[in-house]
């Protein structure tokens, strides 16, 4: 049995979604499973569409690598506002050290 944590969500306007994520899993997966509707995911994951956008604060991205280049070339195609910390979903793993992180989704995809 996968290992679980706990993985916070805040939406646009606020509210903070605390659900059962499981390592391994993407970010973007964990937020299709627990109705986070503000991660679209049209293409599923594949890196082509752009609509799983997120935003990190500067503790949750320096748990991770750098984006690819292929990613940084998606991050220009979004809707909502892209920033420093704007990051796909597809493209992050869930692991035991994101346990009470926060994971802010745009106000649009």
């Amino acid at each position: 049995m996968a290992q679980e944590i706990v993985l916070n969500y805040k939406t646009s306007d606020g509210t903070v979604h605390a659900v059962d994520a499981r390592v391994g899993d993407s970010i973007m997966d964990t937020a299709i499973k627990n109705d986070i509707d503000e991660v679209v995911a049209e293409c599923g994951g594949s890196l082509i569409c752009a609509t799983c956008h997120v935003y990190l604060d500067p503790e949750t991205a320096a748990l991770f690598d750098e984006p690819e280049d292929f990613e940084l070339e998606m991050l220009e195609g979004v809707a909502a506002e892209r920033r420093e910390n704007s990051r796909l979903s597809c493209q992050l793993r869930v692991k035991p050290e994101l346990a009470g992180h926060t994971i802010e989704t745009p106000d649009r995809q």
